[in-house]
């Protein structure tokens, strides 16, 4: 793959960002969704085909230096956690911690740890006593079945001990659910409810706006969770607008935070909606001279912005309702 298909800055993706996205951005950013990580934290997994010839080390000065095209001098702290799931994670989990300990001044760094249904609870509550973290992040390639994991219900890879154990601490769970029909599914449903009714001091964060990559899906699910006041959900990496609209109109805007989903953000191309599913297009794998015209594709930072900022005109967001999903939803939410 060329270095240039992915972490680059292009004619197109500035004009994208000039014509739809930079004169809607407010004077501060929040990230909500970002990961940090060491290539050498995949061992023995091998390290993500879009992660080859770039810095081996992601941490905070990489992140910020790659993000910074997109968020500039408005950006003022994000939530991070690891992406080496299938790696050494506690190695991966302390690179966060560290990395948000030592953020410049100005900038708010908040941290959460990998976990998983096999680790020590023990020692999860030991490391949750040393409060350097604010939430967990589990994730369905790391559940306890047998074969692929894309159809594990959420107890199979965020057992209710470590649900018990986020609301006993307040913390946060960033998820990214599974399953074909995502939040239209009602194992899904069921699944949050329960948890959020069971365990109220634990704050969901439902990753890609409850993982409306189809949008169909958050349009059709999201009235499963009217009501619960402990569901929060991101942007990331999400590229077109319905999703966004769908949460806002039944949850309140107050409920949506940005997030970038970075590295996945520097990759150029976008995901769309195909029948009841979805499918990533990745300029690398697109025939760009195809029929009359040329593709330029963007970045997927780039596309989920300009699908934050679709939304915003669609359901006439005020100047103040554009900050609060932009920074001030994930800043009240961590108290920040």
């Amino acid at each position: 793959m060329p270095i240039d298909t992915h972490f680059s800055w292009t004619e197109a993706d500035q004009l994208v960002m000039d014509r739809h996205v930079s004169p809607m951005l407010p004077d501060r950013i929040f990230d909500a969704h970002a990961h940090l990580m060491d290539t050498a934290h995949y061992a023995p997994a091998p390290v993500p085909g879009y992660l080859a010839g770039l810095p081996a080390r992601h941490g905070l000065a990489a992140y910020r230096g790659f993000m910074d095209r997109l968020h500039g001098s408005r950006a003022i702290g994000g939530l991070f956690f690891g992406l080496a799931f299938g790696g050494d994670r506690n190695a991966n989990t302390e690179l966060v911690i560290a990395e948000c300990a030592a953020a410049p001044a100005g900038f708010t760094a908040l941290g959460e740890m990998l976990v998983w249904p096999e680790m020590d609870r023990d020692a999860l509550r030991a490391e949750l006593n040393r409060g350097r973290v604010v939430g967990l992040k589990p994730y369905h390639v790391m559940a306890s079945v047998e074969g692929p994991t894309w159809k594990a219900r959420i107890e199979d890879f965020f057992p209710e001990w470590q649900a018990a154990l986020a609301d006993e601490f307040g913390l946060t769970v960033t998820m990214h659910m599974v399953r074909d029909r995502a939040l239209a599914d009602p194992v899904n449903q069921a699944s949050i409810r329960g948890y959020a009714e069971r365990y109220p001091n634990m704050r969901w964060i439902l990753a890609h706006a409850a993982r409306g990559f189809n949008v169909w899906h958050t349009i059709e699910g999201i009235e499963s969770l009217r009501g619960l006041p402990n569901v929060w959900f991101d942007t990331s990496a999400v590229t077109e607008a319905g999703a966004f609209e769908a949460i806002a109109d039944v949850m309140g805007h107050e409920k949506l935070m940005y997030g970038s989903d970075y590295p996945v953000s520097m990759m150029r191309g976008r995901c769309v909606g195909i029948g009841d599913s979805f499918h990533w297009l990745y300029a690398d794998e697109m025939h760009l001279n195809e029929k009359h015209t040329s593709l330029q594709p963007v970045l997927i930072g780039v596309e989920s912005l300009r699908a934050v900022c679709l939304a915003a005109r669609r359901c006439r967001w005020t100047d103040t309702q554009i900050e609060d999903v932009f920074a001030n939803n994930a800043l009240r939410l961590f108290q920040r």
